[in-house]
């Protein structure tokens, strides 16, 4: 028998991850059955309990998949130097939210941020995937005060407000934004970057 390569397993694997996640984005973790998963994927039972002993692990590693994902995509950002702008970098975070997972598409809309949601839901009644988020929000908001105190030492932002707060609600923006896209139909990301740039004029004359 010919063994089977790694690439393959790994490409199975995703197939199977992609598929629950749309999945769950749809209904849920707990209104999901492992028989809408097979479903979905196209798969015997056999095929994907060699992966996934049940709906359990499977709900802990898209959580833990995507919290880790999430948390990489907002320390990229951070790593920028100069960082740009607040409303550049929230809104270029936003679309890499919306890229994540090719296969999470359902026409040309993106079902992660549902799925974000359902995530967000499920770490409020597991303390396990509770403390996971805890610690992906810690660093995140540990490398975007950074950024914050770049902005206040540039003197292009006020420097008598804590980094840790605004760091916090430039997070909020994204998260707050990710929300309204799987909620309401028309949420384009240029809502986001109009609006923030609106919020970053005010005091200053308006452009003729």
């Amino acid at each position: 028998m010919a063994r089977v390569s790694q690439e393959h397993l790994d490409a199975r694997r995703r197939q199977i991850l992609d598929g629950a996640a749309l999945c769950f984005a749809r209904n849920g973790f707990h209104a999901t059955s492992m028989q809408d998963v097979l479903k979905e994927v196209g798969l015997s039972a056999g095929a994907v309990y060699r992966y996934f002993r049940g709906k359990d692990e499977l709900i802990t590693a898209i959580v833990s998949e995507v919290l880790a994902d999430i948390g990489e995509i907002f320390e990229s950002a951070a790593r920028q130097s100069p960082p740009p702008p607040p409303d550049v970098l929230v809104v270029r975070v936003l679309a890499e939210v919306l890229d994540l997972r090719p296969g999470m598409r359902e026409g040309a809309r993106s079902s992660f941020p549902r799925l974000m949601i359902q995530v967000w839901t499920e770490t409020l009644r597991d303390e396990e995937l509770s403390a996971l988020i805890g610690d992906v929000y810690a660093k995140v908001r540990g490398s975007w005060m950074a950024i914050v105190e770049g902005y206040q030492e540039a003197g292009v932002m006020r420097a008598d407000i804590p980094a840790d707060h605004v760091a916090r609600t430039m997070i909020a923006m994204v998260q707050g934004f990710a929300a309204q896209y799987a909620l309401f139909d028309e949420v384009p990301i240029e809502a986001l970057r109009d609006g923030l740039r609106a919020l970053m004029s005010m005091g200053r004359p308006a452009e003729g």
